[in-house]
This record gives C-alpha cells, sequence and structure tokens, in this order.
C-alpha cells in the first residue's frame, strides 16, 4: 500500500485529490483546517475507514509540524502534497497591499510548506517513492508575469518555488524528488465560477504528472497537463 499526506482536504483541489488517491488504493493522511467545515471529508473516512486518517490541525499554528509528526509516528510516506494555501484579500493591486495581509498570505503558503517538510522528512526518507509535491501557481513565474499586480498572491508563490528549487538540491543525496506543480486555473472557491477547468480535470492531470516524474525531474516546475513552466 502506498501512503499519501495531503494538506488542506476539507475541500477543492484537496479534497478531489483525497478522493482519487483512495480510489487509487492509496492510504491518505489528510489534514484540514476545521472538520465542522469538512462534511465529504468525513462521509469519505466512514466508507475508508482503514485508508483514510484525518488530522485537524491549522498549518500556521506554531505546533503544527510537530501535529503532524505526532499524526504520522513512524509511518513511511511515499508521496507528500502540500496543497494548503491561499489567494489572500483581492484587493492586491499597487497602492492596495498592507504588511498584515501579505504577512498572512505568506505564512501559510511559503512558511507553512517548509516548516512541515522538515517536521515529517524521516517519513519522506522511510518511503519507497519518495516524491513531494508542493501547489505553487502559474502566476508565480516572474518569466510568465505580463500582467503585474496580484503583488501578494504571486510573491507568495515566487517563493515558495524557491523553496522547492532549494529542497530539491538538499535531498537530492536522500532521493527525494522535490517538485512545484501548478494545478491550472480551476473552478474552486480560490478559482471562482469563471475559471478554465474542473477540480477533476485538475486533478486527472495532476496525477498523471506525479505518477511520471521521477528523481530526474526534481527541482522542476510542471503544469498540470505534464509542460513544464519557466521559473
Amino acid at each position: 500500500m502506498v501512503n499519501a499526506l495531503i494538506t488542506g482536504t476539507n475541500k477543492g483541489l484537496g479534497l478531489g485529490l483525497t478522493k482519487s488517491f483512495l480510489d487509487k488504493g492509496y492510504k491518505v493522511f489528510a489534514t484540514c483546517r476545521k472538520m465542522a467545515k469538512a462534511k465529504e471529508l468525513e462521509t469519505l473516512s466512514k466508507t475508508f475507514p482503514n485508508k483514510l486518517k484525518i488530522l485537524e490541525v491549522d498549518v500556521v499554528a506554531p505546533n503544527a509540524g510537530e501535529s503532524i509528526s505526532n499524526f504520522l509516528k513512524d509511518e513511511p510516506i511515499d508521496l507528500f502534497l502540500n496543497n494548503a494555501g491561499t489567494i489572500g484579500l483581492r484587493g492586491q493591486g499597487f497602492g492596495q497591499v498592507t504588511t498584515s495581509d501579505w504577512l498572512e498570505v505568506l505564512k501559510v503558503n511559503l512558511i507553512a510548506p517548509l516548516l512541515i517538510s522538515q517536521s515529517i522528512i524521516e517519513n519522506i526518507s522511510k518511503g519507497s517513492e519518495k516524491k513531494m509535491f508542493f501547489l505553487s501557481s502559474k502566476v508565480g513565474s516572474i518569466a510568465d508575469n505580463s500582467g503585474g499586480g496580484m503583488y501578494v498572491y504571486r510573491s507568495s508563490k515566487t517563493a515558495l518555488n524557491q523553496v522547492v528549487k532549494s529542497l530539491s538540491v538538499d535531498l537530492l543525496g536522500n532521493r527525494i524528488s522535490v517538485v512545484a506543480l501548478h494545478p491550472g486555473w480551476v473552478r474552486t472557491d480560490m478559482g471562482g465560477p469563471n475559471a478554465l477547468i474542473s477540480i477533476e480535470e485538475s486533478v486527472s492531470g495532476m496525477i498523471g504528472v506525479i505518477s511520471r516524474t521521477t528523481l530526474t525531474d526534481t527541482g522542476k516546475f510542471f503544469n498540470y497537463d505534464g509542460k513544464e513552466i519557466p521559473w
């Protein structure tokens, strides 16, 4: 049985990824911020009582990494999917950005993923696949930025990409692959109703990328359809 750890699973892409991996026979360790708002996830746990384990944790809490480590215990983790993220407030144009708004997004999108990674690295090292994927965004690509604005969200994903790159270098000796993954513009609460693709399309594409990538792809940035995105 392959073990996966997925953060931010109460709705949207996180929930969709959880469903798909359970259907594929994975054992999924899922984190969510508020179980009271995770009714579908709770229902899944009744359908897959031996394959889905849920931890209620806020990834920005001071003890989040320790809580997740204790939750996993000595379980090997073959696949880590850092999905938890936030877009922040909608007003992110020049002249609208505030320190407090920016820091809140950086805590979720940048700092938490690295701190969690540090806490679970022994579990990853014990896994057979040794894959780490961080859901990033194409808007974090400096080369692709032709529209400006979105200072808070763009910068948080650009910085996350740098974390991914550094992790890919630092963990190469452990034969752990680390990849940034863009899910596409998806019809979720974050993406909005006018987004281009459904959750199902995004999840299917991302799982395809996840299954195909090897250690030779570590440190790269992929679109959900498998195309490489420039940093």
